[in-house]
């Protein structure tokens, strides 16, 4: 599983086609994608540890609080070209993101951790729909995480 993490004062998703828009304020925009060997404990991991990042300033300014300790939203969008593969030529590989009818699962229970850790709803875009995200990254602090790496 591999996720992109930005910080942001606010972030918003909608898909015109479906006349859907949702939007969050002060948190975290997450990009997710998966592959077929993801398993719920990949699930669990990275659930756990963007609702314990501690990249929001405190008091004294210092990135030491997490999205759960101010409060903050979470919007979570799905987004398979995260596996995308430059390797050879110029046109993008997608072999190694898991099909929908393995990843769309996935990211109903992602997006269900994701709640369970933050303590409140998660705002989300629609599942392999052509979206438009908007985000105001606040920073910026952008951070890339892989369940398999864990660095």
């Amino acid at each position: 599983m591999r996720t992109v993490v930005q910080r942001v004062s606010g972030a918003s998703v909608s898909v015109p086609a479906e006349n859907y828009e949702v939007s969050a304020g002060k948190g975290l925009l997450v990009l997710a994608a998966f592959e077929d060997s993801d398993t719920d404990s990949d699930i669990e991991w990275m659930s756990r540890k963007i609702c314990s990042l501690r990249i929001f300033d405190d008091s004294e300014g210092v990135m030491n609080l997490s999205v759960k300790d101010i409060g903050g939203d979470i919007l979570c969008v799905s987004q398979f070209t995260l596996y995308a593969s430059t390797a050879r030529g110029n046109r993008p590989s997608y072999i190694k993101a898991a099909k929908p009818a393995v990843s769309s699962p996935m990211y109903d229970s992602f997006c269900s951790a994701l709640e369970e850790h933050l303590g409140k709803s998660v705002r989300k875009g629609i599942f392999g729909a052509d979206m438009k995200v908007s985000l105001l990254n606040d920073g910026p602090v952008t951070i890339i995480i892989d369940s398999k790496i864990k660095e």
